[in-house]
């Protein structure tokens, strides 16, 4: 009953941390006439002190001393900021911009992107259902460059940048927490100097433009380390199979809005384009499934013969009792 229950509560979390970035387009627009930069700024001020709250609260600190121990992490940990810096920026800019479906789309195929660079970067082998996936992935990349008359260069942009924050962070090995609290201190006295200066040139928002307002900045920091939380907590409760069907709620969620809520148009080539995104993913979810399958009937296989290896004939467990009896 209590692994039951475990897996429930990590079920539900996984929802409401995909859930919760899926509708965090309805917050960013909150917060005009804030620019995307002012933004990103407020977002990497604040999600400090909120993570920082949350170790204190958890008394989680022993890991920074092994930190600053280690130059080559932190080197990572700077371009895992960098990385995630054009990655946030960008997002906020397209939603307040009107590129919410597209947006919606770099998050579709970075599972897509993910898998290049994993053959290109890691030198790792596709099976040739992944190969396909990449190659319907490309193909509809080029049908959506058509019909927007050019790249689809936002969502190119958010998948790659995605992808390659989660290769560093896969190589600095850091709890979420951690991770998150270790990037934010990197970026805050760069973003805490802009807010000053954009300040001191009278263009800050913070303070002009109410009490409201200055409150829906602060909350940049809740709203960015509280999926996160749970996202963590659904991570130690549920397979890793489930993490990734539920890692398509978020641009799902984000692609309905985009069309109901902000009303942006797709045109025929679009849903053509979207349907072989939706393809390639069905087919990418297909073959984890079947390996996954495979791997464990293999591994339930390989358990049988040793069991059966290990355990003594009836001749050999006689042996021992015979050479023990003395001849009469």
């Amino acid at each position: 009953m209590k692994g039951t229950n475990e897996q429930r509560a990590g079920l539900l979390s996984g929802i409401g941390a995909y859930g919760l970035w899926g509708i965090v387009p309805l917050f960013w627009p909150l917060l005009k006439p804030a620019g995307a930069i002012e933004i990103l700024a407020h977002r990497m001020v604040w999600s400090l002190g909120v993570v920082g709250i949350a170790l204190l609260v958890l008394r989680r600190w022993s890991w920074i001393g092994e930190l600053i121990r280690q130059p080559k992490k932190l080197g990572l940990i700077s371009v895992a900021a960098a990385v995630i810096t054009v990655n946030w920026g960008l997002y906020i800019w397209s939603v307040n911009n009107g590129h919410v479906v597209e947006a919606s789309l770099g998050y579709f195929i970075n599972p897509l992107v993910t898998i290049a660079m994993g053959v290109l970067l890691l030198g790792e082998r596709l099976r040739p259902v992944q190969w396909v996936a990449v190659g319907t992935g490309v193909a509809a990349v080029l049908v959506l460059a058509i019909g927007y008359g050019r790249p689809p260069w936002i969502s190119l942009t958010l998948a790659f940048s995605f992808a390659t924050y989660g290769l560093v962070k896969k190589k600095v090995n850091m709890g979420g927490l951690e991770s998150l609290t270790a990037e934010t201190a990197v970026l805050f006295v760069p973003a805490l100097g802009y807010l000053l200066w954009l300040g001191a040139q009278g263009d800050a928002t913070f303070a002009s433009e109410g009490l409201g307002h200055s409150a829906l900045l602060a909350a940049t920091g809740v709203v960015t380390a509280a999926p996160l939380v749970l996202f963590g907590a659904a991570a130690i409760r549920v397979p890793l199979s489930t993490l990734g069907l539920l890692q398509y709620l978020a641009p799902v969620f984000q692609f309905i809005l985009g069309i109901l809520y902000f009303h942006e148009e797709m045109p025929p080539e679009r849903w053509a384009g979207f349907a072989l995104v939706w393809l390639a993913l069905t087919l990418l979810t297909w073959d984890a499934f079947r390996t996954a399958r495979r791997t464990r009937a293999q591994a339930q296989t390989r358990a049988v013969q040793l069991a059966a290896q290990q355990t003594p004939t009836a001749g050999d467990s006689a042996s021992p009792s015979s050479a023990a009896t003395p001849a009469k």
